[in-house]
């Protein structure tokens, strides 16, 4: 095969990474916000998907950056084990954590994944990570670090509820990141629970 079509199939065989997920908790709700740009090497082949699911009936919602079909792979192996801890996400997670860093299946897949349920944000990985932020904000994805930075200020110096500190957060990633659009999902959990698309 020639180089050029060696390289243009390496870049469609990518895992998708590029995103902004980002998870905030204020006054007992968790927003979560992910922004619809899927992107595959260079090209942008989709702007409008959803990264943000309520999962147990609308008791947890999580998010994922990563391979689509993974990251439903994970879903389900989450709410399975949401089922069997009564809905204990913090046990859920330390299970799904073991059992993706074990099973010879489940490590190969590219994802990342944060989870919230009104109380807790935790961050998933496929190295076993299993991360609860102190201060409330937790992100992943490419434009991670700006939604991050942008959350943070707005919790420390404003009064706004937690879906508006998302949702200005990932206006500023959407900014900042060029592989992060302002087609905005937004979830959220615990004190009010609905989800629509910005």
């Amino acid at each position: 095969m020639p180089r050029s079509h060696q390289s243009a199939s390496r870049r469609f065989a990518e895992p998708i990474h590029a995103t902004t997920i980002l998870g905030v908790r204020r006054d007992g709700v968790v927003a979560m916000a992910g922004d619809g740009q899927v992107t595959i090497g260079d090209v942008v082949m989709k702007h409008g998907a959803r990264k943000i699911r309520p999962l147990a009936d609308g008791a947890v919602i999580a998010g994922f950056a990563g391979a689509v079909a993974d990251a439903l792979t994970l879903f389900a192996k989450f709410e399975t084990q949401l089922r069997a801890g009564d809905g204990n996400l913090r046990r859920a997670a330390v299970e799904l954590a073991k059992e993706w860093r074990t099973d010879r299946y489940l490590r190969r897949l590219e994802a990342q994944l944060i989870v919230g349920d009104g109380e807790s944000i935790l961050v998933l990985s496929g190295e076993g990570d299993v991360i609860e932020p102190d201060d409330g904000v937790a992100a992943i994805g490419s434009g991670a670090p700006y939604a991050t930075a942008a959350a943070k200020a707005l919790l420390a110096h404003t009064d706004l509820p937690a879906r508006e500190i998302a949702e200005r957060a990932m206006e500023i990633a959407a900014d900042l990141c060029i592989f992060t659009n302002n087609r905005f999902t937004i979830e959220e959990v615990g004190g009010i629970e609905q989800g629509d698309d910005v």
